[in-house]
């Protein structure tokens, strides 16, 4: 049984790839260009020799085993052994078909420009079950407002009518918007806030990519919009100690601005997520966040902590990655 992952190289993506790989599934990750977007060698390879041309996975294996990076380019390439990896747009309906075909679930993020082109080829190539990423904002009292909560209402409407089996996993605040942070840290080790005292309740991606993979392994979620909220609520100032416990090194808090913190972040979010992020941060203030026991009544095991995510995260914020 084959499932279509979209976006498989996304902060949650890849953890569905992986959580379907450890049951045995089989995989079919997608990308718009794979080559550039950070599959492993091999599996670029084996892409390129089933279209019948090597050239694109030869010159991504002679760039990903240069130098100290051999080693780590053989870990992904075991994490992604046996995967089967597919160029496909979800803006381009014609790239649909083939990805498609075979396969009997998908997981799929948010594009409404494509939304009807993904339906008509799901349907043609007998697509069963999907799973969607969407968002928690449409649980928001200000939702009818909100162009991130409009446009992820949209792919729901479309699946909803669609006559495929759906679960939306509606995810809250992600932990990884805090990598905003990442290039004050590594700098000079203070974190910059309009609101430090603003709580939120994030939540790791891995738990989002669990819940997800759980929909499309298992029955019992047809028709589910599971909104998803972190197992904590945190100040920022709280987030901001908690990495730098995960560095053991400490981190100052600065207060500033809320223009001054926008053009902080937009270094390394896009403006409309940055937005939307500050949005939830001024609402935070002076009261708790909404946390969600889903996660583990879902999955099974316990939904992990912010201390855990920034843990997991370290590297990240003593080398910030490049703004795609």
């Amino acid at each position: 049984m084959t499932t279509v992952v979209f976006g498989a190289r996304g902060n949650v993506g890849s953890h569905v790839v992986s959580a379907l790989l450890a049951q045995g599934e089989r995989v079919r990750a997608t990308s718009r260009d794979p080559a550039r977007h950070g599959f492993p060698a091999a599996a670029l390879k084996a892409a390129a020799e089933q279209a019948g041309g090597e050239q694109a996975g030869g010159e991504q294996a002679g760039g990903e085993q240069a130098g100290g990076e051999q080693a780590a380019a053989g870990q992904a390439a075991r994490r992604w052994d046996g995967v089967e990896v597919a160029a496909a747009d979800l803006a381009e309906p014609a790239t649909l078909p083939a990805v498609l075909d075979g396969a009997e679930r998908a997981f799929l993020y948010a594009h409404p420009e494509g939304i009807d082109g993904f339906v008509t080829a799901a349907r043609a190539a007998g697509l069963r079950r999907v799973v969607l990423l969407s968002t928690a904002a449409l649980a928001r009292p200000e939702a009818a407002a909100s162009p991130i909560a409009r446009r992820h209402r949209a792919v729901e409407e479309a699946l909803e009518g669609s006559g495929l089996e759906w679960t939306f996993v509606r995810a809250g605040m992600f932990a990884t918007n805090t990598l905003a942070w990442a290039p004050s840290i590594a700098a000079d080790g203070r974190v910059g806030l309009p609101y430090p005292e603003a709580q939120t309740a994030p939540l790791h991606e891995a738990d989002i990519a669990a819940v997800a993979a759980t929909a499309l392994m298992s029955d019992g979620h047809h028709g589910r919009a599971y909104t998803l909220w972190g197992p904590e609520s945190l100040t920022l100032r709280e987030q901001v100690a908690a990495i730098a416990a995960a560095l053991g090194r400490p981190i100052a808090v600065e207060t500033i601005t809320h223009e001054r913190a926008r053009a902080e972040m937009t270094r390394t979010m896009p403006e409309f997520a940055v937005d939307a992020v500050l949005r939830v941060w001024r609402a935070g203030q002076g009261h708790p966040a909404a946390v969600s026991t889903l996660v583990p009544e879902v999955t099974g095991r316990p939904a992990r902590t912010y201390a855990v995510w920034a843990r997991d995260h370290a590297q990240d914020f003593l080398v910030p990655k490049a703004v795609p």
